[in-house]
Protein backbone atom coordinates (compact mmCIF):
# COMPACT_ATOMS: atom_id res chain seq x y z
CA UNK A 1 0.00 0.00 0.00
CA UNK A 2 1.06 3.53 -0.52
CA UNK A 3 3.08 5.59 2.35
CA UNK A 4 0.02 7.65 2.26
CA UNK A 5 0.53 9.13 6.13
CA UNK A 6 4.25 10.34 4.85
CA UNK A 7 5.72 8.41 7.92
CA UNK A 8 8.05 6.27 5.99
CA UNK A 9 9.73 9.12 4.45
CA UNK A 10 9.17 12.37 2.20
CA UNK A 11 6.87 12.40 -1.11
CA UNK A 12 5.92 9.06 -0.40
CA UNK A 13 9.22 7.93 -0.42
CA UNK A 14 11.08 5.37 2.02
CA UNK A 15 13.46 6.75 4.22
CA UNK A 16 16.98 5.80 4.92
CA UNK A 17 17.36 3.13 2.17
CA UNK A 18 18.16 5.62 -0.64
CA UNK A 19 16.33 3.57 -3.25
CA UNK A 20 14.25 6.50 -4.12
CA UNK A 21 11.43 4.45 -3.96
CA UNK A 22 12.33 1.58 -5.76
CA UNK A 23 12.46 -0.48 -3.39
CA UNK A 24 11.59 -3.97 -3.78
CA UNK A 25 9.07 -4.96 -1.07
CA UNK A 26 6.46 -2.70 -3.11
CA UNK A 27 5.84 -0.52 -0.30
CA UNK A 28 6.12 2.82 -1.57
CA UNK A 29 3.16 2.89 -4.04
CA UNK A 30 0.73 1.30 -5.51
CA UNK A 31 1.41 -0.85 -8.82
CA UNK A 32 5.67 -0.49 -7.95
CA UNK A 33 8.04 -1.95 -10.55
CA UNK A 34 11.36 -2.87 -9.41
CA UNK A 35 13.77 -1.82 -12.37
CA UNK A 36 16.37 -4.64 -12.84
CA UNK A 37 17.52 -2.84 -15.94
CA UNK A 38 19.22 0.28 -13.45
CA UNK A 39 22.46 -1.25 -12.87
CA UNK A 40 23.07 -2.21 -16.69
CA UNK A 41 26.05 0.02 -18.28
CA UNK A 42 24.80 2.35 -21.33
CA UNK A 43 27.04 1.70 -24.27
CA UNK A 44 25.65 5.03 -26.29
CA UNK A 45 23.44 7.96 -24.12
CA UNK A 46 22.32 9.05 -27.38
CA UNK A 47 20.63 5.89 -27.94
CA UNK A 48 18.90 5.43 -24.99
CA UNK A 49 15.02 5.84 -24.12
CA UNK A 50 14.37 9.70 -23.13
CA UNK A 51 10.77 8.16 -22.49
CA UNK A 52 9.78 7.99 -18.60
CA UNK A 53 7.27 6.95 -17.08
CA UNK A 54 5.31 9.01 -14.58
CA UNK A 55 2.74 7.82 -11.56
CA UNK A 56 0.16 10.27 -9.94
CA UNK A 57 -2.19 9.63 -7.13
CA UNK A 58 -0.18 6.72 -5.53
CA UNK A 59 0.43 4.07 -8.74
CA UNK A 60 -3.86 4.68 -9.40
CA UNK A 61 -2.98 6.03 -13.19
CA UNK A 62 0.10 6.09 -15.16
CA UNK A 63 1.52 7.43 -18.13
CA UNK A 64 4.50 8.17 -20.20
CA UNK A 65 6.01 11.68 -21.46
CA UNK A 66 8.83 12.40 -23.18
CA UNK A 67 12.02 13.93 -21.58
CA UNK A 68 13.27 16.92 -23.63
CA UNK A 69 15.20 18.68 -20.69
CA UNK A 70 18.97 17.69 -20.25
CA UNK A 71 18.23 16.46 -16.85
CA UNK A 72 18.59 13.02 -15.89
CA UNK A 73 15.55 11.82 -13.42
CA UNK A 74 15.69 8.59 -11.11
CA UNK A 75 12.58 6.37 -9.73
CA UNK A 76 11.05 8.84 -7.44
CA UNK A 77 11.97 12.12 -8.64
CA UNK A 78 8.52 14.84 -8.43
CA UNK A 79 8.54 16.13 -11.94
CA UNK A 80 6.11 18.45 -13.36
CA UNK A 81 4.46 17.34 -16.61
CA UNK A 82 1.92 18.96 -19.18
CA UNK A 83 -1.66 18.83 -18.49
CA UNK A 84 -4.76 19.85 -19.98
CA UNK A 85 -4.60 23.54 -20.25
CA UNK A 86 -2.08 23.44 -17.73
CA UNK A 87 0.56 21.28 -15.45
CA UNK A 88 0.28 18.17 -13.63
CA UNK A 89 2.39 16.71 -10.70
CA UNK A 90 3.55 13.27 -10.71
CA UNK A 91 6.30 10.66 -9.33
CA UNK A 92 8.85 8.72 -12.00
CA UNK A 93 7.95 5.29 -11.95
CA UNK A 94 10.20 4.27 -14.58
CA UNK A 95 13.44 4.89 -16.76
CA UNK A 96 15.61 3.67 -19.10
CA UNK A 97 15.33 0.35 -21.38
CA UNK A 98 12.25 -0.84 -19.22
CA UNK A 99 10.76 1.70 -20.67
CA UNK A 100 10.50 0.40 -23.88
CA UNK A 101 9.10 -3.09 -23.02
CA UNK A 102 6.78 -0.97 -21.08
CA UNK A 103 6.26 0.78 -24.58
CA UNK A 104 5.82 -2.57 -26.70
CA UNK A 105 4.01 -4.09 -23.94
CA UNK A 106 0.71 -1.19 -24.20
CA UNK A 107 1.57 -0.83 -28.25
CA UNK A 108 2.70 2.62 -27.89
CA UNK A 109 5.09 4.37 -30.57
CA UNK A 110 7.99 6.07 -29.01
CA UNK A 111 8.48 8.56 -31.70
CA UNK A 112 4.61 9.42 -31.61
CA UNK A 113 4.33 13.05 -31.54
CA UNK A 114 1.15 12.77 -29.34
CA UNK A 115 3.34 12.30 -26.12
CA UNK A 116 3.33 14.72 -23.37
CA UNK A 117 6.67 16.29 -22.43
CA UNK A 118 8.31 16.79 -18.81
CA UNK A 119 8.22 20.08 -18.21
CA UNK A 120 10.88 20.74 -15.21
CA UNK A 121 11.22 18.81 -11.74
CA UNK A 122 8.82 19.75 -9.19
CA UNK A 123 9.45 22.62 -6.93
CA UNK A 124 7.81 24.03 -3.83
CA UNK A 125 5.16 26.05 -5.62
CA UNK A 126 4.10 23.16 -7.17
CA UNK A 127 4.17 20.80 -4.48
CA UNK A 128 2.53 23.00 -2.26
CA UNK A 129 -0.63 23.26 -5.28
CA UNK A 130 -0.62 19.98 -5.58
CA UNK A 131 -1.47 19.63 -1.85
CA UNK A 132 -4.26 21.91 -1.86
CA UNK A 133 -5.58 20.06 -4.90
CA UNK A 134 -5.64 16.93 -3.46
CA UNK A 135 -7.22 17.97 0.05
CA UNK A 136 -10.10 19.10 -1.83
CA UNK A 137 -10.79 15.71 -3.76
CA UNK A 138 -12.72 14.12 -0.39
CA UNK A 139 -14.89 16.55 -0.46
CA UNK A 140 -15.89 17.18 -4.03
CA UNK A 141 -16.10 13.02 -3.98
CA UNK A 142 -18.76 13.17 -1.50
CA UNK A 143 -20.47 16.44 -2.87
CA UNK A 144 -20.63 14.61 -6.37
CA UNK A 145 -22.61 11.74 -4.93
CA UNK A 146 -24.99 13.77 -3.84
CA UNK A 147 -25.57 15.26 -6.94
CA UNK A 148 -25.94 11.98 -8.96
CA UNK A 149 -28.47 10.84 -6.28
CA UNK A 150 -30.95 13.98 -6.76
CA UNK A 151 -30.82 13.79 -10.34
CA UNK A 152 -31.58 9.92 -9.95
CA UNK A 153 -28.51 8.89 -12.33
CA UNK A 154 -27.74 4.44 -11.47
CA UNK A 155 -24.47 5.10 -11.20
CA UNK A 156 -21.67 5.26 -8.17
CA UNK A 157 -18.56 7.69 -7.73
CA UNK A 158 -15.67 5.51 -6.99
CA UNK A 159 -12.71 8.13 -6.90
CA UNK A 160 -12.07 11.61 -8.16
CA UNK A 161 -8.83 12.90 -9.61
CA UNK A 162 -7.80 16.80 -9.73
CA UNK A 163 -5.11 18.00 -11.65
CA UNK A 164 -2.29 19.49 -9.53
CA UNK A 165 -3.42 23.23 -11.00
CA UNK A 166 -6.89 22.71 -10.07
CA UNK A 167 -8.05 23.06 -13.73
CA UNK A 168 -8.81 19.67 -14.38
CA UNK A 169 -11.00 16.95 -13.08
CA UNK A 170 -11.35 13.01 -13.40
CA UNK A 171 -14.38 11.54 -11.89
CA UNK A 172 -14.17 7.66 -12.47
CA UNK A 173 -17.85 6.20 -11.66
CA UNK A 174 -19.17 2.21 -12.06
CA UNK A 175 -22.11 1.59 -13.89
CA UNK A 176 -24.15 -1.31 -15.17
CA UNK A 177 -26.10 0.22 -17.81
CA UNK A 178 -25.19 3.40 -20.35
CA UNK A 179 -26.17 6.29 -18.16
CA UNK A 180 -26.93 10.08 -20.02
CA UNK A 181 -24.46 12.24 -17.58
CA UNK A 182 -24.78 15.21 -20.23
CA UNK A 183 -26.70 17.36 -16.89
CA UNK A 184 -24.86 15.96 -14.58
CA UNK A 185 -21.29 17.47 -16.26
CA UNK A 186 -22.63 20.46 -16.64
CA UNK A 187 -23.56 20.90 -12.89
CA UNK A 188 -20.42 19.51 -12.09
CA UNK A 189 -18.86 22.15 -14.36
CA UNK A 190 -20.30 25.04 -12.64
CA UNK A 191 -20.45 23.32 -8.74
CA UNK A 192 -16.51 22.94 -8.86
CA UNK A 193 -15.14 25.39 -11.61
CA UNK A 194 -12.89 23.05 -13.42
CA UNK A 195 -12.93 20.96 -17.19
CA UNK A 196 -15.25 17.43 -16.08
CA UNK A 197 -14.08 14.58 -17.73
CA UNK A 198 -15.86 11.03 -17.10
CA UNK A 199 -14.62 7.41 -16.72
CA UNK A 200 -16.48 4.46 -16.27
CA UNK A 201 -14.58 1.58 -14.65
CA UNK A 202 -15.11 -2.34 -13.71
CA UNK A 203 -15.19 -3.61 -10.19
CA UNK A 204 -12.08 -5.13 -10.31
CA UNK A 205 -10.64 -1.75 -10.83
CA UNK A 206 -12.22 0.25 -8.35
CA UNK A 207 -11.00 -2.46 -6.14
CA UNK A 208 -7.64 -1.95 -7.21
CA UNK A 209 -8.10 2.15 -6.94
CA UNK A 210 -9.29 1.26 -3.02
CA UNK A 211 -6.88 -1.15 -1.91
CA UNK A 212 -6.76 -4.03 0.70
CA UNK A 213 -5.57 -7.31 1.65
CA UNK A 214 -7.01 -10.77 -0.06
CA UNK A 215 -8.07 -13.91 1.98
CA UNK A 216 -4.36 -15.17 1.50
CA UNK A 217 -3.09 -12.24 3.76
CA UNK A 218 -1.33 -10.24 0.51
CA UNK A 219 -1.81 -7.03 -1.12
CA UNK A 220 -4.69 -7.59 -3.49
CA UNK A 221 -3.30 -8.06 -6.60
CA UNK A 222 -5.09 -5.38 -8.94
CA UNK A 223 -3.58 -2.83 -6.50
CA UNK A 224 -0.15 -4.25 -6.19
CA UNK A 225 0.35 -5.60 -10.18
CA UNK A 226 -1.84 -6.58 -12.04
CA UNK A 227 -3.27 -4.73 -14.72
CA UNK A 228 -4.83 -7.08 -17.24
CA UNK A 229 -8.03 -7.94 -16.16
CA UNK A 230 -9.10 -11.27 -17.55
CA UNK A 231 -12.65 -13.09 -17.78
CA UNK A 232 -13.25 -15.44 -15.12
CA UNK A 233 -16.17 -18.48 -14.96
CA UNK A 234 -16.82 -21.04 -12.80
CA UNK A 235 -15.71 -23.81 -15.29
CA UNK A 236 -11.65 -22.70 -13.85
CA UNK A 237 -12.65 -23.72 -10.47
CA UNK A 238 -14.32 -27.07 -11.62
CA UNK A 239 -10.99 -27.47 -13.31
CA UNK A 240 -8.98 -27.62 -10.26
CA UNK A 241 -11.30 -29.93 -7.82
CA UNK A 242 -12.71 -26.54 -6.23
CA UNK A 243 -16.14 -26.42 -4.10
CA UNK A 244 -18.42 -23.85 -5.95
CA UNK A 245 -19.20 -22.18 -2.78
CA UNK A 246 -19.75 -17.93 -4.14
CA UNK A 247 -18.94 -16.56 -0.88
CA UNK A 248 -15.10 -18.21 -0.77
CA UNK A 249 -14.58 -18.23 -4.76
CA UNK A 250 -15.60 -14.03 -4.97
CA UNK A 251 -13.28 -11.29 -4.38
CA UNK A 252 -13.30 -7.85 -2.24
CA UNK A 253 -14.99 -6.77 -5.50
CA UNK A 254 -17.79 -8.98 -5.40
CA UNK A 255 -16.62 -10.81 -8.82
CA UNK A 256 -14.88 -14.05 -9.16
CA UNK A 257 -11.23 -14.33 -7.94
CA UNK A 258 -8.37 -13.24 -10.16
CA UNK A 259 -6.21 -16.17 -9.29
CA UNK A 260 -8.51 -18.93 -10.41
CA UNK A 261 -6.71 -18.34 -13.28
CA UNK A 262 -3.43 -18.70 -11.98
CA UNK A 263 -2.90 -22.19 -12.43
CA UNK A 264 -5.77 -23.31 -14.58
CA UNK A 265 -2.90 -23.87 -17.49
CA UNK A 266 -1.52 -26.10 -15.47
CA UNK A 267 -4.70 -28.14 -14.50
CA UNK A 268 -5.76 -28.18 -18.43
CA UNK A 269 -2.31 -29.49 -19.75
CA UNK A 270 -2.74 -32.16 -16.95
CA UNK A 271 -6.14 -33.19 -17.86
CA UNK A 272 -5.08 -33.68 -21.02
CA UNK A 273 -4.09 -37.28 -20.17
CA UNK A 274 -7.37 -38.15 -18.47
CA UNK A 275 -10.05 -39.85 -20.44
CA UNK A 276 -12.92 -38.38 -21.38
CA UNK A 277 -16.00 -40.12 -21.31
CA UNK A 278 -14.86 -42.28 -18.19
CA UNK A 279 -17.73 -40.30 -15.98
CA UNK A 280 -20.29 -43.52 -15.47
CA UNK A 281 -18.44 -47.49 -15.40
CA UNK A 282 -20.58 -50.37 -15.03
CA UNK A 283 -19.25 -53.19 -12.64
CA UNK A 284 -21.67 -56.08 -11.45
CA UNK A 285 -22.88 -53.97 -8.46
CA UNK A 286 -24.23 -51.48 -10.43
CA UNK A 287 -22.74 -47.97 -11.71
CA UNK A 288 -20.13 -45.73 -10.29
CA UNK A 289 -19.80 -42.46 -10.76
CA UNK A 290 -17.05 -40.14 -10.86
CA UNK A 291 -16.34 -38.02 -8.14
CA UNK A 292 -13.27 -36.01 -9.25
CA UNK A 293 -9.91 -36.24 -10.81
CA UNK A 294 -6.26 -36.05 -9.02
CA UNK A 295 -3.85 -35.20 -11.70
CA UNK A 296 -0.82 -35.27 -8.92
CA UNK A 297 -1.28 -38.94 -8.18
CA UNK A 298 -2.86 -39.73 -11.46
CA UNK A 299 -6.04 -41.01 -9.64
CA UNK A 300 -9.84 -40.47 -10.63
CA UNK A 301 -11.84 -41.34 -7.60
CA UNK A 302 -15.25 -42.78 -8.09
CA UNK A 303 -18.90 -43.55 -5.78
CA UNK A 304 -20.98 -46.85 -5.74
CA UNK A 305 -24.86 -46.16 -5.32
CA UNK A 306 -25.13 -48.35 -2.33
CA UNK A 307 -21.75 -46.56 -0.09
CA UNK A 308 -20.24 -43.42 0.41
CA UNK A 309 -16.81 -44.13 0.09
CA UNK A 310 -14.50 -43.28 -2.66
CA UNK A 311 -12.83 -45.68 -4.66
CA UNK A 312 -9.67 -44.46 -6.52
CA UNK A 313 -8.79 -46.06 -9.78
CA UNK A 314 -5.97 -45.69 -11.95
CA UNK A 315 -5.83 -44.26 -15.13
CA UNK A 316 -4.92 -47.78 -17.03
CA UNK A 317 -7.94 -49.28 -15.12
CA UNK A 318 -10.48 -47.06 -16.11
CA UNK A 319 -9.32 -47.42 -19.58
CA UNK A 320 -9.54 -50.81 -18.93
CA UNK A 321 -12.63 -51.17 -17.83
CA UNK A 322 -14.41 -48.77 -20.24
CA UNK A 323 -13.48 -50.82 -23.02
CA UNK A 324 -15.19 -54.38 -21.36
CA UNK A 325 -18.23 -51.86 -21.03
CA UNK A 326 -18.34 -51.16 -24.92
CA UNK A 327 -17.93 -54.94 -25.44
CA UNK A 328 -21.18 -55.58 -22.86
CA UNK A 329 -18.36 -57.17 -19.86
CA UNK A 330 -19.39 -55.70 -16.68
CA UNK A 331 -16.37 -56.69 -14.09
CA UNK A 332 -17.11 -58.21 -10.59
CA UNK A 333 -15.69 -55.05 -8.72
CA UNK A 334 -13.62 -51.59 -9.26
CA UNK A 335 -10.09 -52.85 -8.12
CA UNK A 336 -8.85 -49.64 -6.26
CA UNK A 337 -5.81 -48.70 -5.37
CA UNK A 338 -4.60 -49.22 -1.98
CA UNK A 339 -3.48 -45.38 -0.72
CA UNK A 340 -0.10 -45.49 1.51
CA UNK A 341 0.69 -42.04 3.27
CA UNK A 342 3.74 -40.59 3.07
CA UNK A 343 3.62 -39.33 6.44
CA UNK A 344 5.43 -42.17 8.91
CA UNK A 345 3.46 -42.78 12.07
CA UNK A 346 4.03 -41.53 15.15
CA UNK A 347 5.43 -43.29 17.69
CA UNK A 348 3.98 -43.16 21.24
CA UNK A 349 6.53 -42.12 23.56
CA UNK A 350 7.20 -44.84 26.35
CA UNK A 351 7.44 -43.22 29.64
CA UNK A 352 10.41 -44.98 32.16
CA UNK A 353 9.95 -44.61 35.86
CA UNK A 354 13.73 -43.05 36.54
CA UNK A 355 12.40 -42.51 40.04
CA UNK A 356 11.39 -45.33 41.68
CA UNK A 357 7.86 -47.03 42.48
CA UNK A 358 5.62 -44.50 41.74
CA UNK A 359 2.15 -45.25 42.84
CA UNK A 360 -0.69 -43.05 43.81
CA UNK A 361 -1.75 -45.36 46.76
CA UNK A 362 1.51 -43.35 49.13
CA UNK A 363 -0.14 -39.91 47.74
CA UNK A 364 -3.39 -40.73 48.96
CA UNK A 365 -2.29 -41.91 52.27
CA UNK A 366 -0.27 -38.80 52.92
CA UNK A 367 -3.13 -36.37 52.18
CA UNK A 368 -5.71 -38.56 54.05
CA UNK A 369 -3.04 -38.05 57.08
CA UNK A 370 -2.76 -34.23 56.82
CA UNK A 371 -6.60 -34.05 56.40
CA UNK A 372 -6.76 -35.84 59.63
CA UNK A 373 -4.27 -33.85 61.35
CA UNK A 374 -5.83 -30.94 60.34
CA UNK A 375 -9.37 -31.84 61.43
CA UNK A 376 -8.12 -32.92 65.11
CA UNK A 377 -6.01 -29.50 65.56
CA UNK A 378 -9.45 -27.66 64.54
CA UNK A 379 -10.92 -29.33 67.35
CA UNK A 380 -8.61 -28.91 70.01
CA UNK A 381 -8.60 -25.08 69.19
CA UNK A 382 -12.51 -24.64 69.45
CA UNK A 383 -12.34 -24.91 73.24
CA UNK A 384 -9.28 -22.76 73.68
CA UNK A 385 -10.60 -20.09 71.51
CA UNK A 386 -13.81 -19.84 74.04
CA UNK A 387 -11.94 -20.07 76.92
CA UNK A 388 -9.65 -16.80 75.87
CA UNK A 389 -12.67 -14.99 75.05
CA UNK A 390 -13.77 -15.43 78.18
CA UNK A 391 -11.06 -14.18 80.11
CA UNK A 392 -10.92 -10.99 78.14
CA UNK A 393 -14.39 -10.16 79.64
CA UNK A 394 -12.82 -10.23 82.93
CA UNK A 395 -12.91 -7.12 85.41
CA UNK A 396 -10.03 -5.59 86.02
CA UNK A 397 -8.21 -3.46 83.93
CA UNK A 398 -4.58 -4.50 83.54
CA UNK A 399 -4.66 -6.83 86.38
CA UNK A 400 -6.69 -9.34 84.31
CA UNK A 401 -3.63 -9.20 81.60
CA UNK A 402 -0.46 -10.03 84.09
CA UNK A 403 0.41 -13.02 83.89
CA UNK A 404 -0.54 -16.14 86.40
CA UNK A 405 3.23 -16.81 88.20
CA UNK A 406 3.11 -12.93 89.29
CA UNK A 407 -0.56 -13.50 91.08
CA UNK A 408 0.28 -15.38 93.94
CA UNK A 409 3.71 -13.37 94.71
CA UNK A 410 1.75 -9.86 94.59
CA UNK A 411 -1.23 -10.39 96.37
CA UNK A 412 -1.16 -13.94 98.01
CA UNK A 413 -3.75 -16.65 97.89
CA UNK A 414 -7.14 -14.25 97.34
CA UNK A 415 -6.11 -13.69 93.64
CA UNK A 416 -5.70 -17.34 92.58
CA UNK A 417 -9.52 -17.95 93.02
CA UNK A 418 -10.53 -14.72 90.75
CA UNK A 419 -10.66 -16.50 87.55
CA UNK A 420 -12.70 -19.24 88.54
CA UNK A 421 -14.70 -16.50 89.92
CA UNK A 422 -15.03 -14.74 86.53
CA UNK A 423 -15.53 -17.38 84.28
CA UNK A 424 -18.16 -18.53 86.98
CA UNK A 425 -19.98 -15.24 86.84
CA UNK A 426 -19.53 -14.96 82.90
CA UNK A 427 -21.67 -18.69 82.82
CA UNK A 428 -24.32 -16.93 85.23
CA UNK A 429 -24.45 -13.79 83.59
CA UNK A 430 -24.95 -15.86 80.43
CA UNK A 431 -27.53 -18.62 82.25
CA UNK A 432 -29.37 -15.17 83.08
CA UNK A 433 -29.84 -13.71 80.06
CA UNK A 434 -31.23 -16.94 78.33
CA UNK A 435 -33.76 -17.37 80.99
CA UNK A 436 -34.32 -13.65 80.33
CA UNK A 437 -34.97 -13.79 76.61
CA UNK A 438 -37.57 -16.72 77.86
CA UNK A 439 -39.65 -14.87 79.78
CA UNK A 440 -39.52 -12.05 77.40
CA UNK A 441 -42.65 -13.66 75.17
CA UNK A 442 -44.44 -15.60 78.08
CA UNK A 443 -44.79 -12.06 79.26
CA UNK A 444 -46.03 -10.37 76.40
CA UNK A 445 -48.29 -12.93 75.43
CA UNK A 446 -49.80 -12.82 79.12
CA UNK A 447 -50.22 -8.60 78.41
CA UNK A 448 -51.39 -9.49 75.11
CA UNK A 449 -54.05 -11.67 76.92
CA UNK A 450 -54.95 -9.06 79.70
CA UNK A 451 -55.83 -6.28 76.88
CA UNK A 452 -58.56 -7.94 75.34
CA UNK A 453 -60.30 -8.52 79.00
CA UNK A 454 -59.38 -4.69 80.10
CA UNK A 455 -60.94 -3.40 76.55
CA UNK A 456 -64.39 -5.79 77.24
CA UNK A 457 -64.49 -4.31 80.78
CA UNK A 458 -64.60 -0.64 79.73
CA UNK A 459 -66.88 -1.77 77.00
CA UNK A 460 -69.44 -3.02 79.99
CA UNK A 461 -68.86 0.44 81.74
CA UNK A 462 -72.37 2.02 82.31
CA UNK A 463 -72.46 5.15 79.80
CA UNK A 464 -72.72 8.59 81.50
Amino acid sequence: MGCGSGACGTNGAPGGCQSHGSCASGSCNRMNVYDWLANLPISDMESSCRIIEVSFNNGSRKDFFKNTTVHTYEKGDMVAVEGVSGFDVGMVNMTGELVRLQLKKNKVDEKDPEIKKVLRRANETDLGKMKETKAREAQVLIRSRAIAKQLNLEMKMAEVEIQADGRKATFFYIADDRVDFRELIKIYASEFKVKVEMRQIGARQEAGKVGGIGSCGRELCCSSWLSDFKSVNTNAARYQNLSINQSKLSGQCGRLKCCLNYELDTYLDALQFFPDDADVLEIEKGRAFLAKKDIFKNLMWYTLPDSNKQYPLTLERVRKIKEMNRQGVRPENLEPVEIVGNKPKEIEPVYADLVGQISLKSLEKTSRKRREKERGGQQAGKPQQNRGGGNQQRPGGAAGNRPPQQAPQNRGGGNQQRPQQNSGGGNRQGQQNQNRNQQRPQQNRSQNQQKPQQNNKADNRPKS
